[in-house]
Parts: C-alpha cells; sequence; structure tokens
C-alpha cells in the first residue's frame, strides 16, 4: 500500500474527507480543502492504506479520521489527518464481521455497522483515540421477503440518538431498526427494542430531526422513507407513515442511498442510485411530515453518500460509479439544490466535513 499527495496546502479551518472503494480504482482516503467563498473541493492528499474505506466518521478535535475498511474480513482503522496527507495511525482492527458499511462515535467507543455479517460490533477507543479490539459482538436474526437482498440480515448503519442515551441499527435485511443501549463501563450493547417497518421496504440510513422528536428512515429497496417519532426518554421508536422519493415509477429500478435533514429542519434530501437524482422534501414545522417537492439530478452516476457542510448552505453528493463528488447550492427558500460543482474522486463512497 502507498499514500500519495497532490498540489495544494492544507488548511486547517476549512477540511474534508472522501472515502472510496480502493478494489474499484478509489484512492482510498482523501483528505481535500474547501474553498470557504464557493464551497470548491481541492484534493490535497490521500492515502490508499486500508482497504476499502468506504465509510468515514471524525473524531472530536479533529486529529483522528476514523474508516471501515469494507472487506469480507471486516476491519476499522484510524488515519491522523493533521497534516494534508492523511496517515494511518496503528494498525487496522478486525471487528469481527463482514463488510462493514458504517460507523460512529457513540458512549465513548466506535461502533460499526457490518452488513455482511448483519452484526454491530464495539470498540473501545484506548488512550491515544486509536480503536482496541472488539469488546461486543451483537448478532441480528432475521430475514425479509426480497430473496436477493433480505435471505439474513444486514445491518447497514449505526447512529447514536441526540440524546447519547442509544445507539440504533437500522438492518436492511430485517426491515427493522434495532434500538440499542450501551454500556459504556462494559463496551457492550443490549438491544432494547426492536421496531419492525414494512416488509420489504429494506431500510438502509436515518436521520434525525434537529429537534430530536423525529427519525426519518432511508429505504433501499422500495423509493420511499419512513416517518418515524422518537422519544429519547423511553427508547421508543414509532413508525408513522412513509414519504414517497420520485414523482413517478423510474425506467429503471432506484436505490436510496443517503438522507440528510437541514439544520433548521425545513427540508430533507435523499440520494437516488439509479435515478440518479436527489429527492428534495420539505418537512413540515414539527417535522412529522414530509412532502416531495421535486428531484435534481446528482451531477453524477450512483450518489452513494449525501453531506451538507458545517454552514448548512450547500449539499455534496458522493458520485461512486463516476468517480467524483459533486456540490450544490442550496436555494434558501426552496430547498432546491444548484450544482456548483466537483471534483474527481474515483470510486467516491463518503463525505465528511472537519
Amino acid at each position: 500500500m502507498s499514500s500519495s499527495s497532490a498540489s495544494g496546502s492544507p488548511s486547517q479551518e476549512a477540511r474534508a474527507f472522501i472515502g472510496s472503494f480502493t478494489s474499484a480504482g478509489g484512492r482510498g482516503v482523501l483528505s481535500a480543502a474547501v474553498d470557504p467563498r464557493t464551497g470548491a473541493l481541492t484534493v490535497l492528499g490521500a492515502s490508499d492504506a486500508v482497504a476499502d474505506p468506504s465509510y468515514l466518521a471524525l473524531a472530536p478535535g479533529g486529529r483522528l479520521l476514523y474508516a471501515v475498511s469494507e472487506t469480507e474480513q471486516g476491519a476499522v482503522a484510524a488515519f491522523d489527518v493533521s497534516d494534508a496527507l492523511p496517515r494511518p495511525a496503528g494498525e487496522p482492527v478486525p471487528v469481527g464481521g463482514g463488510s462493514p458499511t458504517h460507523l460512529a462515535l457513540a458512549a465513548g467507543h466506535l461502533v460499526a455497522a457490518n452488513y455482511g455479517s448483519g452484526s454491530v460490533s464495539v470498540l473501545p477507543l484506548r488512550a491515544d483515540g486509536t480503536p482496541g479490539q472488539a469488546s461486543c459482538v451483537l448478532h441480528h436474526r432475521g430475514s425479509g421477503p426480497d430473496t436477493g437482498r433480505q435471505e439474513g440480515p444486514h445491518a447497514h448503519q449505526v447512529r447514536p440518538d441526540p440524546s447519547g442515551r442509544w445507539v440504533l441499527s437500522v438492518d436492511l435485511g430485517t426491515d427493522s431498526v434495532r434500538v440499542c443501549a450501551p454500556d459504556p463501563d462494559a463496551g457492550t450493547l443490549t438491544v432494547h427494542a426492536e421496531v419492525a417497518l414494512r416488509p420489504g421496504t429494506g431500510p438502509r440510513h436515518l436521520a434525525f430531526h434537529p429537534t430530536g422528536a423525529y427519525a426519518y428512515v432511508v429505504n433501499e429497496l422500495t423509493p420511499t422513507v419512513t416517518l418515524c417519532r422518537w422519544e429519547a426518554a423511553t427508547g421508543t421508536l414509532t413508525p408513522l407513515s412513509e414519504a414517497s422519493l420520485l414523482s413517478e415509477e423510474p425506467a429503471e429500478r432506484s436505490y436510496a442511498s443517503e438522507g440528510v435533514v437541514a439544520h433548521d429542519g425545513r427540508f430533507l434530501w435523499v440520494a437516488n442510485r439509479g435515478h440518479d437524482s436527489i429527492s428534495v422534501l420539505e418537512l413540515t414545522a414539527e417535522g412529522e411530515r414530509a412532502v416531495l417537492r421535486t428531484t435534481v439530478p446528482c451531477g453524477g452516476h450512483w450518489p452513494r453518500d449525501l453531506a451538507l457542510d458545517p454552514t448548512g448552505s450547500r449539499l455534496y453528493a458522493a458520485n461512486e460509479r463516476s468517480g467524483d463528488v459533486t456540490w450544490f447550492d442550496i436555494d434558501p427558500a426552496t430547498g432546491v439544490p444548484r450544482r456548483a460543482g466537483s471534483v474527481a474522486a474515483p470510486a467516491a463512497s463518503c463525505v465528511v466535513f472537519g
């Protein structure tokens, strides 16, 4: 494995990091400078020290970046990103599961969702912030009606709730979301409740409303999002309704990937692979309802991830198959993204901001 750098100088104030699939020609973990005026990305350097770092999470303070290694063996790794060139911080650590697709910081630990094995792993963090050996591997059970995609559990995302009391794991294979209670001392997760969604929807990711009272579950196998009420006091997730992501049946099957909510809670944006679009949904004042307003092209092919910049005024799409990250200026009145530029990033899969 090797590291490489591109021309440009690092900006500690405005940085973005891009994950990519090395097995499909990606450069691994990329570091990019962000122009505060235009939102443009300039790649500063990259490291392919870890295979298929498809999802990233930044540690508090911004010195360390965590990445899954979405391989059959499954691992997580830490990178020092204090300079322009991402540098490995320690060796990759096995997660005890296959093909991890997502990770998050929760209760002082790193938690990973393992799609291939249908499990969730908990890894303690050492004093230097690097992950240690897994302290818990929680196995999901179940299946769904789509025999090609739901023959067994496929944990796709793990996310702490806004209160920090719970960790939610979204499982595409079982059409459910598990609400888990973390034990920071023991480094374990215990299932508190499993919430069933409509069979065959294939839930992939969820995002919370800024108030923390509602969650929006993006469904991969149907072009919909499930709106849920969230009660942190009791760890209760209650499905309320579904909203369509497309105004008409697409010519080819569409697979939703990621949803992000506006900082002010007025809009929800969802990326659609195949349809290669971004859905713009307007949320009611409290966030309990969503209405599709329009869709716009994603600027490339197969948008695997969406991210808002820290100001909430720009949206970034990681277009995996066209190999680019495209950014959009958001109309503050309508929520409609307007394409503003793109940067080459082969097999791009994720964008996070420092």
